[in-house]
């Protein structure tokens, strides 16, 4: 059995950590490697930096954040915003990613996923989804950093991108993120079921309480982003809390 992994992500934009709630109102919080350097010597098993604006704003993805990333942290690095093609993700990998994320491009061209994968390997590929809740256990894949909705059932869009090809599925409630509220345990819990590769939680964690509910609803990793960044809690105070429940984590 996997053991279960407590990931940090870094938003940036314009070369800076930004943080918001429901991916909304960002405030600057530091710089890339300075936060990722932190983490990295508090226990973080992998770290994710995302350019939440590249998509947006039509931008190439963010080399030199990720160069300046690698060069501080020994754990997998996840990179992702912007991913368009091929060579994108080429050039993130060659910078020092382990993993690409795609979100956007993948929804508006399915194919990219496949491409990515017979290129760097089904476990390089991350397929990241934004969802937003409809009603009762029904949830629309968003795309544009959350602010476009496509009709597609998150569940079903899972299930599509597995088959295409993605090794591992980073999904983020949009209504939660930032919140401190938990993860939406009925969503990860119904992607977890449905799709056979690795499910990141990601959007409304704050204490262990809220990790460990999302390792029982079936994520293989849980992700965080506001609450270590304002030092409201810490991977050590989360990975000891955690211990002291009985929850098996990779040794630091």
């Amino acid at each position: 059995m996997l053991l279960k992994r407590i990931i940090p992500c870094l938003d940036v934009r314009d070369g800076r950590v930004v943080k918001g709630v429901s991916f909304e109102g960002l405030r600057n919080v530091g710089d890339p490697a300075e936060l990722a350097s932190r983490y990295d010597a508090d226990g973080a098993d992998e770290i994710v930096v995302l350019d939440v604006s590249a998509t947006v704003e039509g931008r190439e993805t963010m080399i030199e954040t990720i160069r300046s990333v690698r060069e501080v942290v020994a754990v997998p690095l996840v990179a992702g915003g912007g991913v368009r093609t091929v060579e994108d993700a080429a050039r993130l990998l060659e910078s020092g990613a382990d993993k690409v994320s795609v979100n956007s491009a993948a929804v508006r061209r399915p194919e990219l996923i496949g491409e990515l994968s017979k290129r760097f390997g089904r476990q390089c590929v991350v397929v990241a989804i934004d969802a937003m809740n409809r009603g009762s256990e029904d949830w629309e894949v968003m795309v544009d950093a959350g602010g476009t909705p496509t009709g597609l059932d998150v569940v079903d869009w899972s299930r599509e991108a597995v088959r295409l090809g993605a090794g591992e599925i980073l999904l983020t409630s949009r209504d939660r993120d930032g919140t401190g509220i938990g993860y939406d345990l009925s969503m990860v819990g119904l992607v977890s079921e449905a799709v056979a590769v690795p499910v990141i939680a990601s959007g409304g964690a704050r204490t262990a309480a809220d990790l460990e509910s999302a390792f029982e609803a079936g994520a293989t990793g849980a992700l965080l982003a506001g609450v270590l960044h304002d030092r409201i809690t810490s991977l050590r105070e989360l990975r000891l809390e955690l211990a002291a429940i009985g929850r098996e984590l990779r040794p630091c």
